[in-house]
């Protein structure tokens, strides 16, 4: 905690003094401003969004699916909700509608999702006998060293969700995981869950799997959507941006 105090800025201490009363939850912000590298606006906005309450707080199947400590390493990158206020959607969006909007504003997203996350791909694309499957967003987490599966699914949190995504994982552990890393982590975001049906679907699976919700704390009405840019120019950003990414690797 002292090496914690001594990483942060005068100001980002003020802040905290001013809106975070509990020591518990101010000791912890002061952890994560100094492992994150939050700027003061950054730290606000977490502590605006209750990510205190938040993080580590997906159901989950670790402790049975992964070795320790990395069951635990494993629960603290979850969140529940994972809160998406920087996007604009119509209230009746669908799951592509929101697939194209964290991509559009993938830093925004990495920033939500945690440290440690890298970004590999949207609808990643698996082949499968003679079959194609295609996955929302796929991640590496480059402190666990293991890929993330990660599933958008607009409405409630339904049991045939986990068992596909327990094929995917199967799917990048045998395609994609080499000997170096670890078992491949899979979390659905869905609008809502109902948790006891949650925790049945994921009894059995025989994979890492948390299972979260979502919320947006913007919206635009239906009749402004069509104001937004199309998903085509979404797409083509994304593409300039992953391009630049790749620039920069080399």
């Amino acid at each position: 905690m002292q090496a914690a105090l001594a990483q942060i800025t005068w100001y980002h201490h003020i802040t905290l003094l001013t809106k975070v009363k509990e020591p518990e939850e101010r000791h912890f912000y002061i952890q994560e401003t100094a492992t994150q590298g939050w700027s003061r606006d950054v730290m606000v906005a977490q502590i605006e969004t209750g990510y205190y309450r938040r993080k580590g707080y997906a159901l989950t199947n670790f402790n049975k699916t992964l070795p320790d400590p990395m069951s635990d390493l494993a629960k603290y990158i979850t969140k529940d909700p994972y809160v998406f206020d920087f996007l604009t959607l119509a209230d009746e969006h669908n799951e592509k509608d929101l697939e194209d909007a964290l991509t559009d504003h993938i830093t925004k997203f990495l920033l939500e999702l945690g440290a440690g996350f890298a970004y590999v791909g949207r609808q990643y694309h698996l082949e499968v006998g003679e079959q194609d499957f295609f996955i929302d967003l796929l991640f590496y987490h480059v402190k666990l060293h293991a890929y993330v599966v990660n599933e958008l699914k607009r409405g409630k949190f339904m049991p045939e969700y986990a068992g596909k995504l327990n094929f995917y994982l199967s799917v990048i552990d045998d395609q994609l995981k080499s000997e170096i890393d670890q078992p491949s982590i899979g979390i659905l975001i869905c609008q809502s869950k109902d948790k006891v049906v949650a925790e049945y679907a994921l009894k059995d699976i025989s994979k890492p799997i948390g299972i979260s919700s979502y919320k947006l704390t913007e919206s635009i009405p239906e009749n402004l959507k069509g104001k937004l840019p199309s998903i085509e120019e979404l797409e083509k950003e994304l593409e300039v941006l992953t391009s630049q990414d790749v620039a920069d690797n080399n």
